[in-house]
């Protein structure tokens, strides 16, 4: 770890090493204002991670929003035109933290990618995500669904609009009961119902999952679009951090198809979550189709940070009579080969450090080491 990331907390930290990973996939970054009109927000409560937004009145009588959400202005700013627009960001948004339950200053990084999205996209986009959680942590995973399998099988069972929204919360719990209760208060025959409950069951490594879904449901469009991509990650190096699991399911009136979240070991709750939002797209007025993903920073918190052994590498006291030119000189040495170092007349007090030092005429002499 070089001085300039030592220097930050564990959040700042993860959020420099975030930007960096999508600079290097060609994602350019995505600047805003730290206002936005409240009516993007309005329409929209349902995308938001929480609905709790702070409100103002501008001086021209418009209400206006300290931005909670940063993807909902990247879309209204967007243009429908060929190609795909990579765009990334790490912007401070206003929400309800996940551990204080206090509104707060929070960073927020992510990307999103716009435009003619293919295979390849989707493809890159979970490659980051992975590669996000393992710089949060190397105990991870990234659970993948398809919102068009489970509407598939949902859609097979003939229901009602409230059934239907019923049976999908029963699925993001993974609550078999509770999904046959519903079928059978419906009259859903039991072998319909029973899809349902198995794909809702079928969980883990990709290479066990696809050939189990493809006796459930065929060779549907969908699946085989999930089991290119899934196959593609394993051809990265991924395999091994994803897996298949049906109870990952996102607001279907503006996510569809592949759907995600990620999980570090330590945070109860997800940390990461992203999919292809083509509705939202088409909600806002875009002909353009999207993917993308958020790292919700707050909830790394709940990580245990460990704190450095040492405040500073170098203590190099010197005299009040020390060359400065000598001194400087010293100093610039240390920093340039990576240590931290603080001059000092004398060592301050609780200050711990790794090395203590002092200026010399003959030049710098160690007084301690606890390396």
């Amino acid at each position: 770890m070089n001085i300039e990331e030592s220097v930050l907390k564990n959040d700042e930290r993860i959020v420099f090493r975030l930007r960096a990973l999508y600079r290097a996939y060609g994602y350019t970054q995505y600047k805003m204002s730290k206002f936005e009109e409240y009516d993007l927000y309005a329409r929209n409560k349902d995308f938001l991670v929480s609905d709790n937004v702070i409100t103002f009145t501008d001086t021209n009588g418009k209400l206006m929003a300290l931005k909670p959400d940063v993807t909902l202005s990247i879309i209204k700013n967007s243009k429908d035109e060929g190609g795909v627009q990579k765009v990334y960001y790490g912007e401070n948004v206003y929400r309800i933290s996940g551990g204080s339950r206090a509104y707060r200053e929070i960073m927020q990084t992510g990307l999103e990618c716009i435009g003619d999205i293919d295979d390849y996209a989707i493809t890159e986009v979970l490659t980051l995500a992975v590669k996000s959680l393992a710089r949060i942590s190397p105990d991870y995973v990234l659970d993948i669904s398809h919102l068009d399998i489970v509407s598939a099988v949902i859609d097979g069972l003939g229901v009602d609009d409230e059934t239907r929204a019923a049976l999908l919360s029963a699925v993001g719990e993974k609550n078999l009961h509770g999904i046959t209760e519903l079928a059978e208060a419906a009259g859903v025959p039991t072998q319909k119902a029973e899809v349902l409950r198995r794909l809702v069951s079928l969980q883990g490594n990709p290479d066990r999952v696809i050939p189990s879904l493809r006796e459930l449901v065929g060779n549907t469009p969908a699946l085989e679009r999930l089991a290119r991509i899934v196959g593609a990650l394993d051809q990265c190096g991924c395999g091994d951090k994803v897996r298949i699991d049906f109870s990952v399911i996102n607001d279907m009136s503006y996510y569809n198809g592949i759907v995600f979240k990620g999980f570090v070991n330590g945070v109860p709750t997800g940390v990461l979550s992203g999919g292809q939002y083509d509705r939202l797209m088409r909600k806002m007025g875009k002909k353009s189709d999207a993917i993308g993903f958020a790292v919700y920073i707050d909830e790394l918190e709940r990580l245990c940070e460990s704190k450095p052994r040492f405040d500073v590498d170098t203590v190099l006291l010197y005299g009040a009579d020390a060359d400065l030119g000598a001194l400087s000189r010293a100093v610039g040495s240390l920093t340039e080969a990576g240590e931290s170092v603080t001059a000092q007349r004398a060592v301050p007090e609780k200050l711990r450090y790794r090395r203590l030092m002092r200026l010399t005429e003959s030049g710098v002499e160690i007084l301690e080491d606890h390396a």
